[in-house]
């Protein structure tokens, strides 16, 4: 292992901006992590999710910023220590220092940490040039439901960078019931989720309504309340949510995952759009 194959991944990208270079090489070191991860049968107890999920294994054309993890079984006792170890010295084996941070607190379901790094603009080689303005660290946030929601459903995927290797995800629908619980109990405007319904709406995925329900019952408005998600409860839900949003703040949040070319598609995003998006949905959705 060396840079080298760090060097000749990023080649690949053809990042047409010192933005989406930066993105590019994130990306390639959560890909890297997942691979340590595998190595360690972390895969065995947990499943991958999220955004990061939807852009290495389902090919979203967005970048990603952080890794998601879902515990097949609660688990208390959880501690990332012994991953967050495993995970240095593989970064060492690429000539990258990354500091591992566990910043879990013992009263929270879900246990962070962080793969920082100093060194990657000290041994990589650019085709944007860095300067000693730009931006010198990597930060990659690491997040795992330790007591997650029933009702997921999961499948095998396989990943060929570094090299082959199997890890586990939740499947669509239940990623997409995941998103939907985002979009309708996030207490702040995340633009990027409102850019992954619009893709999962495109490929005509149904949400995993079991899931979404008892996200819904453990966190956010409807917490602990008995409620029955059917179509035109989640149809109703989005639509109200729709009406809620600051669209500048949302697509300024969005853009900057998005290569040059893709940012052109927010100029649509508004109150409009995403009904006309909702009303899609609904007709996508089968008879219940």
């Amino acid at each position: 292992m060396s840079i080298k194959i760090i060097e000749e991944r990023l080649k690949e990208y053809a990042p047409i901006s010192q933005r989406d270079e930066l993105n590019a090489i994130k990306e390639i070191i959560q890909e890297i992590a997942l691979c340590a991860l595998a190595r360690i049968d972390f895969f065995s107890i947990a499943a991958f999710q999220g955004g990061s999920c939807l852009r290495i294994v389902h090919k979203l054309n967005r970048f990603s910023e952080d890794l998601d993890f879902i515990l097949f079984k609660p688990d208390t006792t959880f501690v990332w220590e012994p991953f967050l170890k495993a995970l240095q010295l593989e970064f060492t084996l690429y000539n990258l220092e990354f500091q591992a941070i566990d910043r879990s607190k013992a009263d929270q379901a879900i246990k962070l940490a962080f793969l920082k790094d100093t060194s990657f603009g000290k041994v990589l080689l650019f085709t944007h040039p860095r300067g000693p303005s730009d931006k010198q660290t990597i930060q990659i946030k690491l997040e795992i439901d330790t007591n997650p929601p029933a009702g997921s459903a999961f499948q095998n995927h396989f990943i060929d960078f570094p090299y082959t290797f199997s890890i586990v995800t939740q499947d669509l629908p239940t990623l997409f019931a995941s998103k939907c619980h985002a979009l309708l109990c996030r207490p702040y405007i995340k633009g990027r989720d409102w850019f992954d319904f619009v893709w999962y709406v495109s490929k005509k995925i149904v949400p995993n309504y079991l899931h979404l329900q008892k996200a819904l019952e453990q966190m956010g408005p409807w917490q602990k309340q008995t409620i029955t998600v059917s179509n035109q409860w989640l149809i109703d839900a989005l639509i109200k949510k729709i009406e809620t949003i600051d669209w500048a703040v949302a697509k300024e949040d969005a853009e900057n995952f998005l290569r040059m070319h893709e940012r052109e598609g927010l100029k649509a995003w508004g109150n409009d759009f995403f009904l006309a998006t909702v009303k899609k949905l609904a007709d996508s959705l089968p008879d219940q």
